[in-house]
């Protein structure tokens, strides 16, 4: 599979974005040999399990100019990376409690010398800062998710969405978001005809605000 899968989704990249989701494929070939942050199995599968499932959150979303985008629990990049490609004037901050997953992700950002990303090896509770939007791809449950990053999200939007949490998920998400009455569910085959999203699912969940009592 090769960068043109990308391409098919998203047709109106610079030859700069281009150029770099090409670039994606051999930088992960090379370090996932030195540093395993993903699974043999699917580093074949890079750009549709990876690349293009981190895109998904532009399907529901676009980031403007000057926003700031947190990626909890990014792992060896995902969502990160790619939506940083894709919105070269927004902001992402990456973080992950695992050094050796950030040092390949630091390693990628130079490889393609992105200018609008940090990389922190920390635990999300100890990062400082709010931010626009958070992201992740299924690291925990909904609930614990959401108490891990309490308190990391601007109170004013600058999107006509209200700014919140875009979650990468998959299977029956009932159970977990049943506390959750504003949560919207956006199914990714409906933007992408591979099998592999079949089940793959965004969930976005507005913040909420509580007058200080």
């Amino acid at each position: 599979m090769t960068a043109e899968i990308v391409f098919k989704y998203f047709t109106d990249l610079t030859e700069i974005q281009r150029a770099q989701f090409i670039r994606l494929n051999s930088l992960y070939q090379d370090w996932n040999q030195k540093i395993n942050v993903v699974s043999r199995k699917d580093i074949d599968e890079l750009y549709v399990r990876h690349v293009l499932h981190s895109l998904g959150i532009a399907k529901i979303q676009r980031f403007n100019e000057g926003a700031q985008v947190l990626d909890v629990g990014t792992g060896g990049g995902f969502p990160g990376i790619p939506l940083a490609i894709l919105f070269p004037e927004t902001k992402f901050t990456l973080v992950d409690a695992i050094g050796k997953k950030i040092k390949v992700v630091e390693e990628v950002i130079e490889g393609l010398q992105l200018e609008n990303i940090s990389a922190h090896h920390s635990r999300v509770e100890d990062l400082p800062g709010q931010f626009d939007f958070i992201v992740s791809r299924a690291v925990a449950a909904m609930p614990t998710f959401v108490h891990w990053t309490k308190g990391k999200i601007k109170k004013d939007s600058v999107h006509e969405r209200k700014n919140g949490i875009l979650y990468l998920k998959g299977g029956d998400l009932t159970n977990e978001l049943k506390d959750y009455k504003n949560a919207q569910v956006f199914a990714l085959p409906e933007f992408f005809e591979e099998d592999f999203f079949e089940t793959k699912k965004v969930v976005y969940l507005p913040q909420k605000y509580k007058a200080n009592l």
